[in-house]
C-alpha cells in the first residue's frame, strides 16, 4: 500500500514538472483558478495529456465544500455521458469479434424491446442506437423521475415511447438506446454491463479507482460531492444521484488522472501500452461523423468553432482549424468533459462537481486555445456575457408565464379528490397525497409540494430535507383533467419538449377495509327492478354483480366509498342510517347519480 502511494505522488511531481517546464502551460494555474471563482464552482479537476504522458494533472477548488478538503487530479467525479463512449466501445469490441454487426436489428439480441410501430421495429439497427437516429426524442423523466433497478423494466417502456420523427431523419439525444447497448452486450456476454466495463477497460487501462455505481462512490476515499449553484451565490450539497439500470448511459466515476489512460487509448488508435484495447477499425469509424448534428454555422462570438457531426458515442467539430472529438456529462451535482484532437494527438479531461457547470467546456477550451497555439477567446468574459444574457431571456420568460397566470381562481376539486396513483406505460407511477391542506407528487427517489397556479393546474417544488424553496419557478406544470363524471382522471405534465405533454392516468387511493365491515355490505339492492349484488371473493374483496354484466370488483378510498376496479369514473357510497346499518347505495357514474335501496 505504501509504495502505491509513492507511485501516486510521483505522477503528481511529474505532471507538475512538465507544467512549469512546458510554455504553453505558463501561467495557467492562475487562470484555472479564474474560472473556479468567477463561475463560484465547489471544485474541479483537470488533466491534459499529449501523445502517451500526462503534462498536466491538478485539482481546483474542493471536493468537500463544507469541510474544505481540497479536491485533487485523483479525486472521483460522477463522469456522466461521458460514459457513453465506454458502453459503446464494448459493441465495438464484440462486432471486431464477429459476436454482432452494427447492421443488426437491436431485436435480434433483445426480442422484448419494442418501438412504438413495425417501421421503427422493422428497421432500425445498432448503429441508429448508438448515432442517436431512431427519431426518439429524449423521454429522459421517463429513466429521471421513475428509476428501475431491473433493465429490462426499463427497456419495456420504449415501446410507448413516441418518436418525434422518422428513422434517420434527425439527430436526437437518447439516453435510453445506450442502455439497450448494454442490454445487448449483457446478453450476448453473460455478463453484466459493470463487469463487462470493468474487465475490458479499468482492468487493462490501469483505472483502478474507478467504478460504475453511486453505492461504490460513496464507498471510495478521496470522492467528491456533488454540489448546486443557489441564487447565482450559494454553494449548496447535492444528494448523490443513482441512475439505477440506467447505468450504461452514465453511471461510472473516475477521475481526470485514470480517465487520461482512456483518451491515451483513443488518440493511439485504441492502443494502450502496445495492447490493442478497442478494435483500430472501431476507433476510426467512432471518431468519424455518423450523423450530421446541425448546421453549426460560425458565429460572431466564436467564427473559427463550427461543424456539430455525431460518431459513436462522440460529438464531432471542428475547433479553431482543428478536428475535434469530445463528449460532456451532467448528473446531479457533476459536470465532465472528455475531449481530445486526434490530429494533434492532444487530450483534455475536466471534472466538475457542480451542477450543469459551464467549467468543463470553459477549461477545456482555454487548454485548447494554449496547445494548438491558437488565438486565445477570453473564456470568463465569454462565459459572463452569456451567463448575464441568460438571466435576462429568464427574468424576461418567468414575466411572461407570471403574466398568463390567471388570478382569482381556484382547483374545481377539494384537494382530497387530487390524490391517488397515477401510471403511464412509457414512464411509471407516481403518487400524490395530501399532507396539512398541500398536495404533494412522491416519486421514487424525489418528492415535489405542488403549488396552485389557477384552474386545475399546479407547479411543482422540489422537496430537499424537508424543505421547499418555492422562489425559483421552473416550465414544469401538473395540468388536472376531469372525465365525464367530473371526477379528477388523469395528469398531463410538459416533460418531453418535441410532444404534448405527456397524460398520467389516475386511479384512487385505496383503504384497507376488515372483512367485519365489508361484511355489513353484503346484500341484495334494488333499482327500478332491477336487482343488483354485493358480496365477498376471497380473503378481502368486496364486488358487485348487475344482472347482464360482469362481476366489478370494488376497491376502497373512503369510509363507505368505493371505486370500480375495473371502470374509470365509476364509484359507489354506502349509506347507513342512525343506527348504523347499511340502507341504500349511491352509484356516481358519467351519465347520472342513481341510488338502490337495500332489499
Amino acid at each position: 500500500m505504501k509504495s502505491f502511494f509513492i507511485f501516486i505522488l510521483a505522477l503528481l511531481y511529474v505532471s507538475i514538472a512538465f507544467a512549469q517546464t512546458d510554455i504553453r502551460l505558463k501561467g495557467l494555474d492562475i487562470e484555472l483558478n479564474e474560472i473556479l471563482s468567477v463561475t463560484k464552482a465547489a471544485g474541479f479537476a483537470v488533466a491534459v495529456v499529449e501523445k502517451d504522458k500526462v503534462i498536466y494533472s491538478k485539482g481546483f477548488g474542493y471536493r468537500d465544500y463544507e469541510n474544505k478538503i481540497p479536491a485533487d487530479a485523483n479525486t472521483l467525479f460522477a463522469i456522466g455521458s461521458c460514459t457513453k463512449a465506454f458502453t459503446s466501445a464494448i459493441l465495438g469490441q464484440l462486432a471486431a469479434g464477429d459476436k454482432l454487426s452494427f447492421d443488426d436489428s437491436p431485436l435480434k439480441y433483445v426480442p422484448e424491446l419494442k418501438f412504438h410501430n413495425d417501421e421503427m421495429n422493422n428497421n432500425i439497427i445498432i448503429k441508429d442506437l448508438i448515432s442517436h437516429r431512431t427519431g426518439l426524442p429524449r423521454h429522459d423523466f421517463s429513466w429521471y423521475l421513475f428509476p428501475d433497478e431491473d433493465r429490462n423494466i426499463l427497456i419495456k417502456r420504449i415501446k410507448y415511447q413516441k418518436p418525434f420523427t422518422g428513422l434517420r431523419k434527425k439527430w436526437y439525444y437518447n439516453n435510453f438506446m445506450f442502455l439497450a447497448q448494454g442490454v445487448i452486450a449483457e446478453r450476448i456476454t453473460s455478463k453484466s454491463w459493470e463487469d463487462n466495463i470493468r474487465e475490458r477497460f479499468f482492468a487493462p487501462l490501469g483505472m483502478i479507482r474507478s467504478n460504475v455505481s453511486i453505492g461504490e462512490l460513496k464507498n471510495s476515499a478521496n470522492a467528491a460531492f456533488g454540489y448546486k449553484l443557489v441564487k447565482d451565490s450559494i454553494v449548496s450539497k447535492m444528494d448523490y444521484y443513482n441512475i439505477s439500470g440506467m447505468s450504461p448511459a452514465g453511471s461510472i466515476n473516475s477521475s481526470v488522472n485514470e480517465m487520461a489512460n482512456w483518451v491515451i487509448t483513443w488518440i493511439y488508435k485504441g492502443k494502450f501500452k502496445d495492447k490493442q484495447i478497442i478494435p483500430a477499425n472501431y476507433v476510426d469509424e467512432a471518431m468519424g461523423s455518423q450523423m450530421v448534428i446541425n448546421g453549426a454555422l460560425p458565429d460572431k462570438d466564436l467564427p473559427d468553432v463550427h461543424l456539430a457531426n455525431y460518431g459513436y458515442a462522440w460529438f464531432i467539430s471542428s475547433y479553431k482549424g482543428h478536428y475535434r472529438v469530445e463528449h460532456g456529462g451532467n448528473i446531479d451535482g457533476f459536470a465532465a468533459n472528455t475531449a481530445f484532437f486526434p490530429s494533434d494527438s492532444i487530450g483534455i479531461i475536466v471534472l466538475a462537481n457542480q451542477n450543469g457547470s459551464a467549467v468543463p467546456g470553459m477549461v477545456r477550451n482555454m487548454i485548447a486555445d494554449r496547445m494548438l497555439k491558437v488565438n486565445k477567446t477570453h473564456q470568463i468574459k465569454l462565459f459572463l456575457e452569456r451567463k448575464s444574457k441568460a438571466k435576462k431571456e429568464e427574468i424576461e420568460a418567468l414575466a411572461k408565464r407570471v403574466s398568463n397566470n390567471i388570478s382569482n381562481t381556484k382547483p374545481s376539486h377539494i384537494l382530497q379528490d387530487y390524490t391517488g396513483k397515477y401510471t403511464n406505460d412509457g414512464y411509471g407511477e407516481f403518487n400524490i397525497v395530501n399532507h396539512k391542506d398541500s398536495i404533494f407528487a412522491h416519486f421514487k427517489l424525489k418528492k415535489f409540494y405542488l403549488r396552485h397556479v389557477h384552474y386545475d393546474i399546479f407547479e411543482p417544488f422540489e422537496v430537499t430535507e424537508n424543505k421547499i424553496d418555492t422562489s425559483e419557478s421552473g416550465t414544469l406544470r401538473f395540468n388536472f383533467l376531469t372525465n365525464d363524471g367530473g371526477e379528477i382522471s388523469s395528469v398531463k405534465m410538459n416533460i418531453e419538449p418535441t410532444w404534448d405533454p405527456i397524460e398520467f392516468k389516475r386511479t384512487p387511493n385505496t383503504i384497507e377495509v376488515e372483512k367485519s365491515m365489508l361484511e355489513k355490505y353484503i346484500g341484495e339492492y334494488e333499482l327500478a327492478g332491477t336487482v343488483i349484488k354485493v358480496f365477498i371473493k376471497g380473503e378481502n374483496k368486496l364486488f358487485l354483480f348487475v344482472p347482464g354484466q360482469p362481476e366489478y370488483e370494488l376497491m376502497a378510498t373512503e369510509r363507505h366509498k368505493f371505486a370500480f376496479k375495473t371502470l374509470e369514473g365509476y364509484k359507489v357510497e354506502f349509506t347507513e342510517s342512525k343506527e348504523k346499518a347499511i340502507i341504500e347505495v349511491i352509484f356516481f357514474q358519467p351519465n347520472g347519480t342513481f341510488t338502490a335501496k337495500r332489499k
